[in-house]
């Protein structure tokens, strides 16, 4: 997949962050884009911006969606791929993170994080890949370095991204007899409305771990992410902090256990 001129890209999570950048670079490169989002009013912003940026060179559309309802992924879905049609490339980078420590974590909290994270990814993905299948094409599956190495006060978020992992793993042997190529995104802390959201709650052991790495900007993690498609690479990290501290977490985890205890044992006894 060398060009992504004219091919067809679904991008869940597509009105902000990492989806809405991810768009732009793929509708100046010519692609037809279909965003899909909970907020009506910021999905539509969104793809009256995405339409500016492609003029003439590509299509361009939005649903209103809670990848979360599997009912309505099915609904949703089925409508986009009789107006826009079935699409060649699937995004799913809807997500989101309350990060709080595991005894303050509600049930309720947990398990719509699971539904969000990675039962959405699901539920996209059990609707399109029967009809992405004919053609072949390919489904990237944003997780984060928190899927790669467990961090204080993401229990839950940290339970979502790693099986977002292992789902994506097993789905690529699946799906390759079928032409269709999976890949896994694990960016670090990136500069979105959704990590602003997330400082709101982080204890204070959290926000020492996050200030020890680079914040990546969303443009960047887009071009990794439309490199890694061009490539048909699985594991795609975004900067060089991520591929170090994914390296050290294989080849030295007990380096990286040990930083990340200092840290929060340093924030504890300034308490």
């Amino acid at each position: 997949m060398h060009g992504l001129e004219s091919k067809r890209v679904f991008i869940t999570g597509g009105s902000s962050g990492i989806g809405l950048c991810t768009a732009e670079a793929l509708a100046r490169e010519g692609a037809h884009v279909c965003l899909f989002a909970r907020n009506k009013e910021r999905l539509e912003a969104a793809a009256a911006h995405i339409r500016e940026i492609a003029k003439a060179k590509g299509d361009v559309a939005c649903f209103a969606l809670d990848v979360a309802d599997n009912s309505q992924v099915r609904t949703v879905m089925a409508r986009a791929m009789v107006e826009f049609g079935v699409p060649d490339i699937l995004i799913n980078c809807a997500g989101r993170a309350r990060p709080k420590v595991f005894v303050d974590i509600s049930y309720e909290q947990f398990d719509e994080t699971m539904k969000i994270n990675l039962y959405g990814a699901r539920n996209t993905i059990a609707a399109l890949a029967p009809y992405m299948g004919k053609n072949g094409g390919h489904i990237v599956n944003v997780s984060s370095m928190a899927g790669l190495i467990g961090v204080f006060g993401y229990t839950d978020y940290c339970a979502s991204k790693f099986g977002l992992i292992g789902f994506s793993e097993a789905l690529r042997s699946e799906l390759d007899g079928l032409g269709i190529g999976v890949s896994v995104l694990c960016p670090a802390d990136t500069d979105t409305p959704g990590l602003a959201e997330e400082n709101l709650t982080k204890p204070p052991e959290t926000i020492a771990i996050s200030e020890s790495a680079c914040l990546l900007p969303p443009e960047k993690v887009a071009q990794a992410l439309i490199a890694g498609i061009k490539k048909k690479k699985f594991l795609i990290i975004p900067g060089t902090d991520g591929k170090v501290s994914w390296l050290a977490k294989r080849f030295c985890p007990w380096m990286v256990d040990l930083i990340m205890k200092r840290t929060i044992n340093k924030v504890r006894a300034g308490m």
